[in-house]
């Protein structure tokens, strides 16, 4: 087996089309990468890299550290340098996500997602709105940084990142930051124009890919703990079973689907015939995927960290109760805390229903079918096929 895969790769590279487009795809994943690694001037990137580095060697799973450690690992580690790409690619994501779920429920943009050439149209609406995303979350990640210690996860942070603060120094940032994300976006669509694969998926994927090394390290110090360190010997045994059990779980509960057979009558199509034949139309069990965890931890994602930054400007601002205030609100809204984990069942609950609701379309199946002169095995086509469609 590992031969055929050494022999795929090498075929790969014999088809000079092809070859192109791995080669054009690499290099644009350099690009991404490079983007994550250039520094935002003005900002001391090196303090913020110690500082998460601190985290780890003390091993501080805290609400608002864990949010930040998921988060860098998204943009790559670009957050942790203080980089350009320190929003990542994660705007774009949610403006994807906010035109998907208004094309579901707004009647214009439904009627133009069906029209020809609607798709584009769409797609140049979610550029827009990924700028004005990346305005908005550059301009609250510029006033954090001018004050790290409001931010949850950073209580602990000492010195200052931003050399000359200021006004000048938050219209910069900002559009630097927007300037990095917007770079990503269009390298990501062009990947999927001109490359291998889903752009935007592989500039993720990449990403992630970087914190590698600090995964296997964490994974190693697990297995094989410190002269000193208190530790179970089956910890890291008990924790690897749980991960291949869920991971085991997760791929079953995706991979399975409900068969549901068609027979295809003989038909002419002017002069031609068309013999019948038989086929199932597959029908997913996780019809939503994990569209739906995507969309509750995009929402979920920054409250915590505005409602943070925003109550350490009100309280410096002298209204310290109102500043007590926003912030607990933000302490209540933090990664890993109840109403956290709360709210993020309820979501992803409500937007499976909504996808489901709003994607799984038993009508046009049904006409399909009968147009293809298709019909399911004692079930009369149009209503009653719709209807079987819907049927648990």
């Amino acid at each position: 087996m590992f031969r055929q895969y050494i022999k795929t790769l090498q075929n790969c590279f014999k088809v000079s089309e092809l070859r192109s487009r791995i080669f054009f795809t690499l290099s644009l994943l350099v690009v991404c990468r490079l983007v994550s690694l250039v520094p935002l001037p003005g900002l001391d990137g090196a303090a913020l890299v110690q500082f998460f580095d601190s985290l780890r060697e003390n091993q501080d799973t805290g609400s608002g550290n864990s949010l930040l450690n998921m988060y860098s690992m998204f943009t790559g580690g670009a957050l942790e340098r203080c980089a350009v790409g320190s929003l990542g690619i994660m705007p774009y994501i949610s403006a994807t996500i906010i035109l998907q779920l208004m094309s579901a429920v707004v009647p214009s943009l439904s009627k133009l997602k069906r029209e020809e050439g609607g798709h584009t149209q769409i797609i140049k609406y979610g550029r827009y709105l990924t700028v004005l995303l990346c305005l908005g979350q550059g301009l609250v990640m510029s006033m954090g940084w001018e004050n790290p210690q409001r931010i949850p996860g950073f209580q602990n942070f000492e010195g200052n990142l931003v050399a000359d603060p200021g006004l000048w120094y938050m219209l910069r940032t900002t559009l630097l930051l927007t300037t990095g994300t917007v770079l990503l976006m269009w390298l990501g669509e062009q990947i999927s124009d001109r490359g291998i694969g889903n752009g935007i998926s592989l500039v993720i994927t990449v990403g992630i890919i970087a914190r590698v090394d600090t995964a296997v390290l964490g994974m190693w110090e697990m297995f094989f703990p410190a002269a000193g360190e208190a530790d179970h010997p089956f910890k890291a045994l008990i924790l690897l079973g749980l991960l291949l059990a869920v991971v085991g779980v997760v791929i079953a509960v995706t991979q399975a689907m409900r068969k549901i057979p068609v027979q295809y009558a003989q038909r002419n199509v002017g002069n031609k015939m068309y013999q019948g034949g038989t086929s199932y139309f597959p029908l997913r069990v996780n019809y939503a995927g994990v569209m739906p965890i995507i969309f509750a931890q995009a929402i979920l994602m920054f409250p915590a960290q505005i409602f943070g930054t925003l109550g350490g400007i009100v309280r410096e601002k002298g209204m310290a109760w109102m500043g007590d205030f926003v912030i607990s609100i933000g302490d209540q809204l933090a990664y890993g805390s109840a109403w956290n984990l709360i709210m993020q069942a309820v979501m992803i609950l409500f937007f499976s229903y909504f996808w489901v609701a709003t994607q799984f379309n038993e009508t046009q199946i049904s006409d399909d079918l009968k147009k293809a002169g298709g019909y399911i095995p004692g079930v009369r086509p149009g209503n009653a096929t719709r209807d079987f469609c819907t049927m648990p």
